[in-house]
C-alpha cells in the first residue's frame, strides 16, 4: 500500500446544511430533472412510485412540480403529504434522496412560472387546464453520493487505481439536512 493512502486517507464524506445543502440539491437535481415521487400512502391502483420531473428548485431548497388534480398523487399526497424522492443523474454517480412533505396547491403564478408549452400533453386545455396542480416537495433531510471532480476523474482514478492496486476513490457523500 503506499503511502498516501496510509498517511492521509481520501476525505469521501461531506455532510451538507443550510445553502450547501440547497446548492447540492440544486445541482444533482438539474443533471437528473426526473425522479422517482414515491408517497407513503397507496391508493388503490398505484404502487406509490411514479417518475416525475422537477420544474423548479427554489432558494429554498423546495422543489416544484405539476400533477393532476385527478392523479393517484394527488389522491395519495391528500391523505398523507409525506414523500420520498430519487434521483440519478447518470450511472455512476448523481444520487440523491430526499425525504419531506408535500403541498398541493393551485397557484396560478407558480403553474405559469413552471408551464412550457410541452406539458400540453398531460393537459390538453394548456396552461389554464381546470386539473392542473403545483406540488411543492419541502424536503426535511435526505442523502446524497457523488463523484467529487466529475465522471472523468472519477474513472481516470478508478483504472489507475485497478491498475496499481490501490483505492483512489472519487466519490463524495453524505447527509442534507434543510
Amino acid at each position: 500500500m503506499s503511502s498516501i493512502n496510509q498517511n492521509q486517507p481520501e476525505h469521501n464524506r461531506d455532510d451538507l446544511a443550510g445553502p450547501q445543502a440547497v446548492d447540492k440539491i440544486r445541482a444533482l437535481v438539474s443533471k437528473a430533472q426526473t425522479c422517482f415521487f414515491c408517497s407513503k400512502v397507496v391508493v388503490r391502483g398505484s404502487t406509490g412510485a411514479r417518475p416525475m420531473n422537477v420544474r423548479k428548485v427554489d432558494d429554498n431548497g423546495s422543489l416544484w412540480f405539476l400533477s393532476a388534480d385527478d392523479s393517484h398523487l394527488n389522491h395519495e399526497l391528500a391523505r398523507d403529504p409525506s414523500v420520498h424522492l430519487y434521483f440519478q443523474a447518470s450511472p455512476h454517480s448523481g444520487f440523491l434522496h430526499l425525504m419531506g412533505r408535500a403541498r398541493v396547491t393551485r397557484n396560478p403564478a407558480m403553474i405559469h412560472e413552471l408551464w412550457e408549452p410541452l406539458i400540453k400533453t398531460w393537459f390538453t386545455g394548456g396552461e389554464n387546464d381546470p386539473r392542473i396542480t403545483v406540488i411543492e416537495v419541502i424536503p426535511t433531510e435526505g442523502y446524497y453520493w457523488d463523484v467529487k471532480h466529475g465522471n472523468m476523474v472519477a474513472g481516470i482514478k478508478m483504472m489507475i487505481g485497478a491498475a496499481i492496486g490501490e483505492t483512489l476513490d472519487d466519490s463524495i457523500e453524505g447527509a442534507i439536512r434543510l
